[in-house]
C-alpha cells in the first residue's frame, strides 16, 4: 500500500485512510460530490420524488372517492 506524509503532523500514513492516525486530520476533505460518489445517490432528490408522488396518489384517491360519493347518494 502507498503512504504519504500527513501535512500537519509529518507522520506517515496509507493514502486511503479516511483521517490520520495520529492527529486525526482528514486525508479526504467530506464534500457533497464525494458523499455522493462513496454512496451512489443523491438524497434529496430521492426524497422530494416521494413526497410528491405520494401527494398526487393521495390527491386523486380523495377526487375519486369524493366523485363515488356524489353518485351514489
Amino acid at each position: 500500500m502507498e503512504k504519504k506524509k500527513c501535512p500537519q503532523c509529518k507522520n506517515l500514513i496509507l493514502k486511503t485512510s479516511p483521517t490520520c492516525l495520529y492527529c486525526g486530520r482528514p486525508n479526504k476533505f467530506i464534500t457533497k460530490e464525494y458523499v455522493n460518489k462513496k454512496w451512489h445517490k443523491d438524497n434529496k432528490k430521492n426524497v422530494l420524488d416521494y413526497i410528491f408522488i405520494n401527494k398526487y396518489i393521495v390527491f386523486i384517491l380523495l377526487l375519486i372517492f369524493t366523485i363515488v360519493m356524489i353518485k351514489f347518494s
